[in-house]
């Protein structure tokens, strides 16, 4: 039988879990894509820069897909982060290049809207039991439209100093190149690539090693189990939607450091891929079971998909869509096998316990 800790919850079994595995299934697959890249592509995948452009290009993601998953694992979603994301950018670039803003307070102020919106839906989903599909969907339209009331056109943001941080780089070591005219090119990463890798490494070890991180796959996993161990669900659940929209302004704000603009289309589908990636890198949409190395590594996985079709030459949209849709089918037969693998692992346990409280 399983025991349990000092805390009340059970402890890890010995083989291997189901995050685990999926996680490893993610972070493998990865691997062999980049390595079949580098090997039938070469042009382009060889370069060290080349994986850092994967990190570059997509550390807004990766935020907001660490929150999505933390949000998953409880057993909810949140449609609404690519929306927030779009209005922090824009009044970020508002009120930086209308009205002559500093760098700290346009971060304060991406926070803010950030956990306005996680106050408020984490509220109205844990509290008022509102479906969690719909708070952020409604979450999702109203940030949309306070983006075109707070400016309806694309622009650059000129401010100095943003534009100096924008062009901050992390040069990294050793992994330079030299040109075909003998000049080297050192390889880098930007700035939100820290601020990405910080936010995983936290979460990574809230939820693996914490009591609230226990919390919230326990909610996950069964809601009802949880209350028996004491584990307010209703805090529990708030308090991954307040993390996720504060998650989605800090990858908001990241994404600006990214773009250097405001536009009511940035972010656009933002949310779906957050959703992709978590379940590419693990995340199961039942809740309980979930990682943020995997979903960290399902958002390179994604990146690297958009970056294979292209180098085939299929420029064509709906090529990249297609192979996204068949990598997250087979991911979602991979988990659909898991599940079934473990309710049949409970069924055959509650007839052990049966038969042991029988024999007693």
């Amino acid at each position: 039988m399983s025991k349990t800790n000092k805390d009340g919850f059970l402890k890890a079994p010995s083989k291997m879990t189901d995050t685990n595995l999926l996680t490893t299934i993610t972070i493998v697959v990865f691997f062999v894509m980049y390595l079949c890249s580098i090997i039938f592509l070469k042009e382009g995948f060889l370069k060290p820069q080349a994986f850092l452009n994967l990190l570059n290009n997509n550390a807004a993601l990766i935020i907001l897909s660490c929150g999505m998953s933390l949000v998953m694992i409880t057993g909810g979603i949140d449609i609404s982060v690519g929306g927030v994301t779009s209005l922090v950018s824009m009044c970020c670039a508002v009120y930086l290049d209308t009205h002559g803003g500093n760098i700290i307070v346009s971060m304060l102020l991406a926070v803010a809207i950030g956990l306005a919106f996680g106050l408020v839906q984490g509220y109205l989903v844990a509290y008022l039991e509102i479906q969690p599909f719909i708070v952020t969907l409604a979450g999702m339209f109203f940030a949309r439209g306070m983006t075109t009331i707070v400016n309806n056109k694309p622009f650059n943001v000129e401010n100095p100093d943003f534009v100096a941080l924008k062009d901050t780089r992390v040069i990294i070591p050793f992994l330079g190149t030299t040109n075909k005219k003998g000049m080297y090119i050192p390889a880098y990463i930007e700035i939100g690539v820290v601020v990405a890798l910080i936010v995983a490494a936290v979460l990574f070890v809230v939820l693996k090693w914490t009591k609230t991180g226990r919390g919230f796959y326990a909610v996950g996993g069964n809601k009802q189990s949880a209350l028996m161990l004491g584990i307010n669900v209703k805090k529990t659940v708030f308090l991954s939607h307040l993390i996720c929209g504060l998650l989605a302004g800090v990858g908001g704000f990241v994404y600006f450091m990214h773009v250097g603009s405001g536009s009511p289309s940035h972010a656009s589908g933002a949310e779906m891929n957050a959703i992709a990636s978590s379940i590419i890198g693990g995340t199961m949409l039942t809740g309980g079971v979930g990682n943020i190395a995997g979903t960290v590594f399902g958002v390179l996985s994604l990146a690297l998909i958009q970056n294979i079709v292209s180098s085939l030459g299929l420029q064509d949209a709906w090529w990249t869509g297609i192979t996204i849709a068949a990598m997250l089918c087979i991911f979602l037969i991979v988990q659909s096998v898991i599940i079934a693998r473990r309710k049949k692992a409970n069924l055959s346990a509650g007839k052990e316990t049966a038969k042991s409280d029988k024999a007693a």
